[in-house]
């Protein structure tokens, strides 16, 4: 394969991959879903939506009806304003999670796959012994040390999710970094850094996007259980919080919380587990039906 038929190669994957993925009509549901998501997040984040939840709309703990959908919490504040507000706060994670854990991820396993040796074995050492710790500990651990907070979230979950994109990217790169196209690059001079990231890595940008999929619904569910220890975001709502709250509305018998939080977190989840298959089965079509 020469230099000049990879990039070829490269877009017909792409243009197969688009073509496989407007043929799905699940996959098709779940990217609406995911967009109606992204832009309530949008709205809410800009004050269009969910701008009042923090107001008072109703007596304590009203049940749902046609004012109130989701009924109101102990407060008499709105259970939907607060789902919405709540979604904000679920796709910010997602997205810069998945955008830290890929940055380091790619570089990490780029690096140790394309220069082999003794350094390959030194990172294949370090993520090892890293992700040998259970993963709840070091989440509980580093938002300790970091405070509560929307960052400290960000970070804990960013620094900890990116072992497996990086084993995958170290394997890829190993078999890539012989190839035709590689070698031809050598040939006329290319540096480390340029058959690496400007011919290497465009290559194996299928591993990444089905990654950023799992990786953003790993984040908000991972959020969602910090929130709920009561680790996670402080002053806004989140849907941890809110199936925090409702461990103890449930003996009152006021569920209206716990099911606005769950259906919500829910839906995002299911649409991203549904779009990352496909995803998986339109760009790596070896993986198709496994």
């Amino acid at each position: 394969m020469s230099s000049a038929n990879a990039p070829q190669m490269s877009k017909s994957l792409w243009r197969h991959a688009l073509d496989s993925l407007k043929k799905d009509r699940y996959a098709m549901i779940a990217l609406a879903v995911v967009l109606l998501y992204t832009l309530i997040a949008l709205l809410s984040s800009i004050g269009v939506l969910g701008a009042n939840w923090s107001q008072e709309v109703g007596a304590s703990y009203a049940a749902p009806d046609m004012n109130n959908i989701f009924g109101t919490d102990i407060f008499g504040r709105s259970v939907l304003e607060k789902t919405i507000k709540g979604t904000e706060v679920a796709m910010s994670v997602g997205l810069v999670v998945a955008l830290i854990a890929i940055a380091i991820g790619v570089v990490v396993g780029a690096i140790a796959g394309y220069f082999g040796g003794l350094i390959d074995e030194l990172i294949v050492w370090f993520y090892t012994t890293f992700s040998s710790i259970p993963g709840i500990m070091l989440l509980v651990a580093i938002t300790l040390i970091m405070g509560k907070g929307i960052i400290a979230v960000y970070l804990a979950l960013g620094l900890t999710s990116w072992v497996q994109l990086a084993r995958l990217i170290r394997g890829e790169v190993i078999k890539h970094k012989d190839r035709e196209y590689v070698q031809a690059a050598s040939a006329i001079g290319s540096s480390h850094f340029r058959k690496l990231f400007i011919h290497i890595i465009p290559n194996v940008m299928h591993i990444v996007i089905i990654n950023f999929s799992l990786q953003f619904q790993f984040a908000i569910k991972s959020e969602v259980i910090l929130s709920y220890l009561g680790l996670g975001v402080q002053g806004q709502p989140s849907w941890g919080t809110m199936i925090d709250d409702a461990k103890l509305e449930l003996a009152r018998g006021v569920w209206w919380q716990l099911a606005a939080a769950t259906f919500a977190m829910f839906g995002v989840v299911l649409a991203f587990n549904i779009l990352g298959d496909a995803l998986r089965d339109a760009l790596d079509p070896k993986l198709k039906g496994k």
